[in-house]
């Protein structure tokens, strides 16, 4: 039976699609390139019309006074602190708990599972009048671990990393065994390798969720000394109209480590999120 050939694009399709893809980079990317612009303005520039879409004499000193004399490379640093912090315990729970429910028996891991499956369907809001009053009986309040501790663990990524290490071949566990590896050692050698687009699209998930948080350190902190960037932002838009390009230039900031995670990390975002999409 003849082999089917794939119909040839054409070359005006092709120009179609690329022109479509640019009209769309252009949307996307325009708000963007505003914020740039006018962080490089002086505030007198910003309120004139018509706007101006190219900065002719640019003015860099915006971002200094937004990182040092709004305190902003404080909250950054804090925001990083917390970060990175939730992001590498979420991993590390995520990773061990979807290989216990994946691969090992023990009582109730059935009813554990759903007990995860349910934390998905409690919305944040729900709980963070209990939390707070937790983190306050401990004595947590406007520290570094009552902004961390609640998110040590993502029901999400169990879920997702669980349906991942089912995907592998049980003869990778049997043949493990064989070989005298134990649980850790069979998770560290063969299951973390064999997934990590999918572990590192959930990292980049857990990354990006704990850097954007706002309500939570709102209300679990009262200090400079431990809030975060998303709460310097808001400070920031309480400033009066002649500071509006340092506005832009904290917002610009803020926004710089998400554009190099998601650039940095791309393909293995992609990978991650494509894994299982195609079959055969």
């Amino acid at each position: 039976m003849a082999e089917r050939r794939r119909p040839r694009t054409g070359p005006w399709r092709r120009v179609g699609r690329y022109g479509i893809l640019c009209v769309l980079a252009v949307i996307v990317g325009f708000p963007v390139y505003i914020t740039v612009v006018n962080a490089l303005l002086t505030p007198q520039a910003i309120a004139g019309r018509p706007p101006t879409l190219f900065p002719v004499d640019p003015h860099w000193g915006s971002f200094g006074q937004a990182f040092s004399d709004f305190h902003l490379g404080l909250y950054l640093r804090n925001s990083a602190i917390v970060t990175l912090t939730i992001t590498v315990a979420e991993l590390v729970t995520a990773v061990l708990a979807a290989y216990a429910f994946a691969f090992m028996t023990f009582p109730f891991r059935r009813t554990l599972f759903l007990v995860c499956l349910a934390a998905l369907m409690v919305p944040m809001e729900a709980t963070l009048i209990p939390n707070r009053q937790t983190i306050g009986t401990l004595h947590l309040f406007d520290t570094f671990p009552g902004l961390i501790v609640p998110f040590l663990a993502s029901g999400v990524g169990v879920f997702l990393l669980r349906q991942a290490f089912l995907q592998l071949p049980r003869d990778l566990r049997d043949a493990a065994t064989l070989d005298g590896l134990g649980h850790l050692r069979f998770l560290v050698r063969v299951v973390v390798p064999l997934n990590r687009p999918i572990i590192g699209a959930f990292g980049v998930y857990a990354f990006l969720s704990a850097w954007n948080q706002y309500l939570w350190p709102l209300i679990a902190s009262n200090s400079d000394k431990v809030r975060t960037v998303q709460i310097g932002l808001r400070q920031l838009n309480s400033l009066g109209i002649d500071r509006t390009n340092v506005i832009f230039a904290g917002t610009i900031l803020a926004a710089l480590p998400i554009f190099v995670l998601l650039l940095a990390f791309q393909r293995q975002l992609v990978r991650g999120l494509t894994a299982g999409a195609v079959k055969g």
